[in-house]
């Protein structure tokens, strides 16, 4: 499937109508429901396939981010054969206590695994996690990039982003 083919079908699959109150409080008449991507098995192998095609090589692990980045890096890795880890936002209080959950990431390259990244927060938040343990993070691949120009927090953590597609190739599908 073509990128412009799959930001068609991520599109008619995830934009909905409707009324919808934001995190800010914000009521809005359109809502991206990024989920709804990550639930359909075809839709999901498709993107999955296209993303495979951008794993930068001397990646040892795929970290994918609490929740949206989890069925990503799943089925990325059941395509590449490489490991997985499931990243948490904050590391268990219970049990094994951990952040990232699947194996050590001490000594290894993580590649992050998003969905959407809106401002690279969390994404920051967990490379600087990984990283206290040891890892080393400087790239994330995400299904869809919708930040906005200016201020990359990012690029100020030394962190490259690969992204599938952006907002403005969804907004122009």
């Amino acid at each position: 499937m073509t990128v412009d083919a799959l930001a068609a079908a991520i599109n008619a699959r995830c934009r909905l109508t409707g009324e919808f109150t934001l995190r800010s409080g914000r009521i809005a008449t359109e809502y991206f429901d990024k989920y709804q991507f990550e639930a359909d098995p075809a839709l999901l192998r498709e993107i999955v396939a296209a993303m495979a095609e951008q794993v930068p090589s001397g990646v040892d692990v795929l970290g994918g981010l609490e929740l949206g980045g989890v069925p990503l890096a799943t089925v990325l890795g059941q395509m590449t054969g490489l490991p997985v880890l499931f990243v948490r936002k904050q590391a268990k209080t219970y049990g094994t206590r951990r952040l990232a959950e699947g194996g050590d990431c001490g000594g290894r390259t993580v590649l992050l695994v998003e969905d959407v990244i809106s401002t690279g927060g969390a994404v920051v938040a967990a490379a600087r996690a990984l990283r206290e343990l040891g890892a080393t993070v400087d790239t994330v691949l995400c299904t869809i990039d919708r930040r906005e120009p200016g201020g990359d927090l990012l690029a100020a953590e030394g962190i490259a982003v690969r992204s599938l597609l952006t907002k403005a190739q969804l907004d122009a599908s």
